[in-house]
């Protein structure tokens, strides 16, 4: 599951406005106290006492089996049902404790050897937990069935059993159901236990209407006609799995089906008026799950896989086994009108979720800590699959950036490590951030490199045929990949096993970058997951000697929050005088290399495989790295280049590098083309000016505007206003002309409002170039006119993506009443669905015109946006550090600390999101202080260098 990953699928669009209108600041997760056993003994809701004392199950009871039956009604929007649990007693007791929430309960009844007989029921809501107390003990080793019957209403969130719907074209609003149970939401639709490690297999039945379909994890094996025309389908019993993973929905969706290689049957569903839009997802589904079986030498265990685009939702996607569910933006595809970014963002939320379905649903972490087991993984395979599957795409191009989002995350103190201790919901929901996602997948990405690739996937599928249907901790991965290729391990794999292993003659070295010692995986893959931050390593290079040290990376101006870290580093490096990767594994605080012969220059952390940032320390550390840039750019790939960028202007953050000798570095970008340099270019200019535009310092900022599109004019001016060229070409188009346009160069601004005139004289008929149409509609969207257009055009269009696109340009109008409108309707929902309010809150704090509208609007509405998206969640993450990401004055900092300060703990005051807009607030002053001086002094120079040569 992914919270705003495809908010909206335009991959690269999106990010240049939020950094247009601001730097768009990741979110993270929060850690509240330690609440696992409570001060006071808890009370029940009839007064009694409680019997268990702990926000975690107790391990006395499991569940085996839960035969559950659902009614749904679409017209009172509640459900009823009932549950028998298969149980197994591990220890005496006369207690099950299980999970519900904000349900009714009743006929509670224990089927036991003897009998059946009644049980008395204890609520207790802190904890969503029911007691099912028993006059004589259940016994060790002996089957009990429990039974409940249960009703409540269907939610109005994005949570549990859950409303959705959806307008037709004629107008109608149509109702379905649908569930999201991850993280802790399956307790809201009926009683369980609902921890990931109590795995049970699930049949379902539900009742629906003739006019309706229901859908689950499994396939339906038979429908019976029952009294007042209803209808009741069964669905054959899943595998052993999570709560978490099961699903069903109730709708008037369509199907489309096909079959893979294997013969597991994938349909995609979605509204009628869509279904047309799926063929693409579909093809891909297909693909990618082939791909999967392959790579793990594991066939998929389901007979089928259903993917539904729903109306309604919080999330990008879900990988319920079996019945995956996405955003409509993230499964719908419309050849004539959707993007080349579109295509790959659809690729990789599918290769996302179906990664999912080995890694979190076969094999699933034992606990939430360990969310990274899932979550980083599926991100990881995103970029591995669709690199095989559709190499036309180019997805490597995006991968850099997911570390880039992780590490500014990671730079904060208020992070936290990859594994981490959380008990409560809120803290659970907060582990689904950039931590456990980006930076989960480019530690793996590291430890493949280090392994070789060959390596790390037989330990992989070593680590999934180990732990099928179980549930894991970090060890047990680290344990797979120690020694591959062990005797045990050759005579019980697969072919792919037995014949890398018997065909394996490489040296120590290749493998293990060392000789002389045993390769410890845990030991060192420990020290990136179990301590939170990452290092920074600083170079000094003395003829053939290479000093190295290493420290933590942070943005803090206190030092003592960088004391006690100590990494195990894969260094990588490339020189001068050999482009033949060297590797180098630093575990200590300092280390010296020596080079064969002396250099011009080093550059380490190639292609930048390694989660770590570089400096390049001593008189000629930087400069030599600048003259290389300057006269030999490409002696260095693209991601080298980008990471250059990066790490040149985040040191500039915390007082190791000038000001001026990032700025200097970056005018080699007048001469970049590859996509992923440029990206990050603006990544690191943009946010300059951005900190001023809150600071009334207009001409400080337009020098600053000017110096970006002199830098990238001639990459500019050679855009064609086509759909043509590569993935990546067509992708860059978009940036440089939404740029342009957003920085009102004279050229962008002609053709497009030229192109939006005769668009809007057509009423929207005329087909545009789809690359070019964000520039188009924003431009458009400047006057009442235009923008008023536009949202009429949303309001009847299809096309996902192109909504999205309309979306996007409207939040990015001068026009403040138009801004407060969009805020408006998406809460209210009716043409904008409030499930895309963050994104549209974050984008209209983005605006200049609209940052202060933004911030009075999160403040306003924070109790109904609490209850709609819930505390901890990636939405309500993403509007805290959104809306405050690019502050910088201390007014502002103490009006942030006043609203969030006088919050209740029960209205999200103890979240990480918090702490975290405090601290890039304090580190954007602390930037404004050292280096605006530097800034104008560097800006004005330049002018003068200008002048001076326009003289000449």
């Amino acid at each position: 599951m992914r919270g705003g990953e495809v908010l909206c699928l335009n991959m690269l669009v999106a990010p240049v406005l939020l950094l247009l209108f601001s730097s768009f600041h990741t979110v993270s997760a929060a850690q509240l106290p330690n609440q696992n056993q409570i001060k006071d003994p808890p009370i029940a809701t009839n007064g009694q006492p409680f019997p268990w004392d702990r926000m975690r199950l107790p391990k006395t009871v499991s569940p085996v089996h839960y035969d559950l039956r659902i009614h749904p009604n679409l017209t009172s929007l509640n459900f009823s049902g009932s549950v028998f649990i298969s149980l197994d007693i591990h220890e005496d007791t006369s207690s099950i404790i299980l999970h519900a929430k904000k349900m009714q309960i009743s006929n509670v009844r224990l089927l036991a050897p003897e009998g059946i007989r009644p049980l008395r029921m204890l609520e207790y809501p802190g904890f969503h937990q029911l007691a099912l107390l028993s006059d004589s003990p259940l016994t060790k080793g002996q089957k009990y069935v429990v039974q409940l019957d249960f009703a409540a209403n269907l939610s109005d969130s994005f949570r549990g059993f859950y409303k959705g719907s959806y307008r037709t074209s004629s107008g109608e609003v149509r109702v379905l159901a649908s569930t999201q149970f991850e993280a802790t939401f399956a307790r809201g639709a009926f009683p369980c236990f609902d921890e990931p490690a109590f795995k049970a297999n699930f049949t379902v039945r539900i009742i629906r209407e003739p006019r309706h379909i229901a859908i689950s994890n499994m396939p339906k094996i038979k429908t019976v006609e029952l009294s007042e025309g209803l209808l009741e389908d069964y669905f054959d019993t899943t595998v052993k799995m999570s709560t978490y993973l099961l699903a069903y929905i109730v709708c008037d969706f369509l199907s489309v089906s096909r079959t893979t290689n294997r013969g597991v049957k994938i349909s995609a569903y979605a509204v009628p008026e869509k279904i047309n839009q799926t063929a693409f997802a579909l093809d891909a589904a297909v693909k990618l799950l082939d791909f999967y079986e392959d790579y793990f030498d594991i066939p998929y265990p389901l007979p089928k896989q259903d993917l539904a685009a729903i109306p309604d939702f919080q999330s990008g996607a879900m990988e319920n086994w079996g019945l995956t569910t996405y955003r409509e933006a993230g499964l719908l595809f419309d050849p004539e009108k959707s993007s080349a970014s579109d295509k790959l963002g659809i690729v990789k939320v599918i290769a996302h979720e179906l990664a999912h379905q080995w890694f979190g649903n076969l094999v699933t972490m034992e606990w939430w800590n360990d969310l990274w087991l899932n979550e980083g993984f599926a991100k990881f395979m995103e970029f591995i699959s669709v690199d095989v599957t559709y190499p036309e795409l180019h997805v490597e191009d995006l991968f850099l950036g997911k570390c880039f989002e992780a590490m500014e995350v990671d730079s904060l103190s208020s992070s936290h490590p990859v594994s981490t201790p959380v008990e409560n919901p809120v803290q659970i929901q907060e582990m689904f951030d950039d931590v456990s996602y980006d930076k989960g997948a480019c530690i793996l990405h590291m430890l493949r490199d280090f392994l070789t690739p060959e390596v790390f996937e037989i330990g992989i599928i070593k680590y999934l045929k180990r732990y099928s249907y179980k549930n894991t901790v970090n060890g047990h991965l680290w344990e797979s990949l120690t020694d591959v290729c062990g005797l045990e391990d050759v005579a019980v794999g697969q072919k792919k096993h037995r014949d890398f292993c018997s065909n394996r003659k490489r040296s120590t070295e290749e493998s293990k970058w060392f000789s002389g010692e045993e390769l410890d995986v845990k030991a060192i893959m420990d020290t990136w997951t179990l301590q939170e931050g990452f290092p920074l390593v600083t170079v000094e290079v003395r003829g053939r000697e290479v000093r190295l040290s290493q420290e933590r990376y942070l943005k803090s101006d206190d030092p003592s929050l960088t004391d006690g870290f100590l990494w195990q580093i894969p260094l990588t490096y490339i020189t001068s005088a050999s482009s033949t990767v060297q590797r180098f594994l630093l575990k200590s605080k300092t280390d010296v290399l020596h080079l064969p012969e002396e250099v011009d220059w080093v550059k380490f952390n190639v292609d930048m495989t390694g989660y770590y940032m570089v400096h390049y320390a001593i008189r000629n550390g930087w400069s030599s790295i600048n003259r290389l840039l300057k006269h030999n750019h490409t002696a260095l790939t693209g991601n080298d280049r980008a990471s250059l960028i990066h790490n040149v202007f985040q040191l500039v953050s915390i007082g190791k590098v000038s000001l001026d000798t990032a700025l200097e570095l970056s005018l080699y970008l007048s001469k970049e083309t590859e996509i992923m340099a440029v990206i990050q270019g603006f990544g690191e200019l943009v946010p300059l000016y951005k900190l001023m535009e809150k600071r009334d310092m207009a001409a400080l900022e337009n020098q600053m505007k000017g110096y970006i599109l002199d830098l990238f004019q001639g990459l500019i001016d050679r855009q064609e206003w086509t759909d043509s060229g590569s993935v990546s070409e067509r992708m860059l188009r978009s940036y440089l002309l939404l740029f342009a346009c957003v920085r009102n160069y004279s050229p962008c601004l002609t053709k497009a409002t030229q192109l939006f005139n005769m668009w809007k004289d057509s009423d929207g008929t005329m087909s545009l170039p789809v690359d070019i149409t964000m520039a188009v509609f924003l431009v458009g969207a400047r006057s009442p006119e235009g923008w008023d257009f536009l949202f009429e055009k949303y309001r009847t269009s299809i096309q996902t993506s192109v909504k999205s696109r309309m979306k996007m340009a409207m939040a990015a109008t001068p026009l403040q009443d138009k801004l407060k409108l969009m805020m408006e309707q998406s809460l209210h929902g009716e043409v904008m669905k409030t499930q895309d309010l963050p994104y549209v809150v974050v984008s209209v704090s983005n605006n200049p015109h609209g940052y202060k509208l933004a911030w009075d609007f999160l403040r306003a509405n924070w109790e109904v946006m609490i209850k709609k998206f819930d505390l901890g969640s990636h939405s309500i993450t993403h509007m805290v550090t959104g809306v405050t990401s690019r502050y910088s004055t201390r007014e502002m900092l103490e009006e942030v600390r006043s609203f969030f300060g006088s919050l209740t703990e029960e209205s999200g005051s103890d979240m990480r999101c918090i702490q975290q807009a405090y601290e890039s607030i304090e580190d954007n002053i602390r930037w404004m202080d050292a280096n605006l001086p530097l800034l104008q002094a560097w800006l004005d120079k330049r002018s003068r260098r200008s002048v001076v040569h326009e003289d000449l």
